[in-house]
C-alpha cells in the first residue's frame, strides 16, 4: 500500500554526498497537494523520495483517476519516463509535505551507463512493481471489497491520512461504495 525502499535512498544520499558537481543533483521540496509530476506531460528530472508521502495515479478519458500506489521515502520517479523517452505515464502528488532528491536527465543517463548498483537497484524496483501490480490485481479479483478496504485502514491508521476519495481511487471504487464499505466494515467490526 505503502511503498519506501531504504536501500535506493542510502544509494542516493552517498550519491549526493559525494557528487563533485552539485548542480546533478539538487534537494527540492513539495506541499502537500501540489503535483510532482503530470500524467502526459514532460518530465526534465528523476526523483528520488527522500521524506514525505505521494500518490501514484492516473486519470482515465472519463475523468475518473485511479491511485497506483502510494509512494514514500525512498521511491523513485520519472525513471521510465526517461528511459522509454515517453511523457509522464502517471501523475505523482504530494500528499504530505514531500522532500525529494531531483536528478538532471544526462546524469542520470551517464549513471545507467557507468554505474552497476543503479541498474541493480532499478532492476530490482522493476521486479518489485511487476510483483506488486500482479499481486494486486488478483487479490482485488479474488477478495471483496470490504478485505483489501481493511488493509487500506489500518496502513491509513499507521502511517498516513488518506482522504476518503483517495482511498475510493485506490481501491477503484465510487465514494458512495466507499461509504457503503465503511459502514458494512463498522458494523462487522462492532458484532465481533
Amino acid at each position: 500500500m505503502l511503498r519506501t525502499n531504504q536501500l535506493f535512498l542510502d544509494y542516493l544520499e552517498d550519491l549526493y554526498k559525494k557528487q563533485d558537481n552539485k548542480k546533478n543533483i539538487v534537494l527540492k521540496s513539495f506541499d502537500k497537494g501540489q503535483k510532482i509530476l503530470t500524467q502526459n506531460k514532460t518530465s526534465n528530472k528523476i526523483m528520488l523520495i527522500k521524506n514525505g508521502i505521494t500518490k501514484c495515479y492516473f486519470v482515465e478519458e472519463n475523468g475518473k483517476e485511479y491511485i497506483v500506489e502510494f509512494l514514500g521515502k525512498g521511491e523513485i520517479i520519472g525513471e521510465i519516463e526517461v528511459i522509454k523517452n515517453v511523457s509522464c505515464l502517471c501523475s505523482i502528488e504530494a500528499i504530505t509535505e514531500v522532500t525529494v532528491y531531483s536528478m538532471t536527465i544526462p546524469f542520470f543517463q551517464s549513471l545507467i551507463k557507468s554505474d552497476l548498483a543503479l541498474n541493480n537497484l532499478l532492476l530490482d524496483v522493476f521486479a518489485e512493481r511487476i510483483v506488486n501490480t500482479s499481486s494486486r490485481a488478483s487479490y482485488q479479483q479474488l477478495h471483496k471489497t470490504e478485505h483489501t478496504l481493511a488493509q487500506l485502514l489500518d496502513v491509513k491508521s499507521k502511517e498516513m491520512e488518506i482522504s476518503k476519495e483517495d482511498m475510493a481511487a485506490y481501491l477503484g471504487i465510487t465514494v458512495k461504495s466507499l461509504n457503503r464499505a465503511l459502514k458494512e466494515h463498522e458494523k462487522s467490526n462492532s458484532e465481533e
